[in-house]
């Protein structure tokens, strides 16, 4: 039974999108919660088979795109940061879309361990030992069941999450490039070890989704201090979507515009990964002074476009002066950094320049 709360949230149900369909509706209310023109939300969502990327991955180095063309799954970059994931009408998305004052809450990983916590005590009540695992994990006995990750948008807060409830391990892992270095850094033989499924988790029974979005409904009630109601869509949020979708998300264009230039002539490339994931920077130089950097990974940054500020910024600075640059341009900046710190970004950059042998 759901308590009654003060702070309202409407519950919208948008069924199996199209994967591109599915992240411009994200984009759609993200710009209406902006505008007032409809109140704070909670949307469950599920995907027709898709692949997805963080906002700021290489589209090439992070999926087996021969393999997703030849079976009908779509290639999709998503608006948030963070790894690449496989998604199909075996997973429930859940996201929450909210002014910044609803829930007091003044920083990404704090709202990251709130909204977990709340996921984990609804989840436990279906009969699992779900429990947050920092910086924004979901996982029952070791094992990852539910990833997170959001970003605020001037006053307002997106906040994401999927849960595993049934899932083809096979497909996952040929649509997906799972970088070696991230199995090596959880000492791991395989991605599949790493996840549990919720049917897996309950001994091979699986609830209705009727009943795991209850669940996780309760537990946001009872650790957000908040009132979910369920209500239909709004025409204005379908419109928006579609246009969105046609003009930008849904298109080539915007899936394909990072992808990884390593070994093209003149960039010197390198990573760094680290407990929050992986950075990459990609430079190019007129002698000591970078002429353009490309800077990817699965990192959370908000706002997201702060990676491409960034990048414009660097134009002309000497290799000298990078650490000195990429401090200065996050201090002066209100950025959400829930995965890395400003270090991580002038050390890799840093490392790349000196691939060239002519570093400091």
């Amino acid at each position: 039974m759901l308590m009654t709360m003060s702070r309202e949230f409407r519950v919208i149900d948008t069924g199996v999108l199209d994967g591109r369909l599915n992240i411009a509706f994200d984009q759609a209310l993200i710009d209406l919660r902006r505008e007032e023109a409809i109140p704070d939300t909670i949307r469950f969502l599920q995907f027709r088979p898709s692949a997805l990327i963080g906002r700021h991955q290489a589209l090439a180095r992070e999926l087996h795109l021969d393999y997703c063309s030849a079976n009908g799954i779509q290639t999709v970059r998503r608006i948030t940061g963070g790894g690449a994931l496989f998604m199909d009408e075996g997973q429930l998305g859940f996201e929450l879309v909210f002014h910044r004052r609803t829930l007091g809450i003044a920083s990404l990983s704090e709202l990251a361990k709130a909204i977990c916590e709340a996921a984990a005590a609804g989840l436990k009540t279906l009969g699992v030992d779900a429990q947050y695992r920092p910086r924004n994990d979901i996982e029952v006995d070791g094992r990852k069941i539910s990833g997170t990750g959001g970003f605020f948008d001037g006053d307002t807060i997106f906040y994401q999450g999927t849960l595993l409830i049934d899932l083809s391990v096979e497909k996952m892992l040929a649509a997906l490039n799972v970088p070696r270095e991230k199995l090596i850094k959880r000492d791991l033989d395989s991605a599949a070890a790493r996840i549990v499924t919720l049917r897996e988790a309950l001994g091979g029974r699986t609830p209705s989704l009727t009943d795991v979005k209850a669940a996780l409904l309760e537990g946001f009630a009872e650790r957000l201090k908040i009132s979910p109601r369920w209500a239909p869509t709004k025409a204005i949020e379908e419109l928006t979507a579609r246009r969105l979708h046609d003009e930008e998300i849904g298109t080539d264009r915007f899936v394909t515009e990072i992808d990884d230039p390593a070994g093209a002539a003149n960039v010197l490339s390198a990573s760094l990964t680290g407990p929050g994931g992986t950075v990459r920077a990609h430079v190019r130089l007129n002698g000591r002074r970078i002429v353009e950097a490309l800077i990817t990974g699965d990192f959370f940054v908000t706002p997201p476009r702060t990676i491409v500020d960034l990048e414009a910024s660097l134009r002309g600075v000497e290799a000298n002066d990078v650490d000195r640059h990429v401090t200065a341009f996050f201090a002066a900046r209100h950025v959400g950094l829930l995965t890395v710190a400003p270090r991580d970004f002038s050390a890799v950059i840093s490392a790349a320049i000196n691939t060239s042998g002519s570093g400091p």
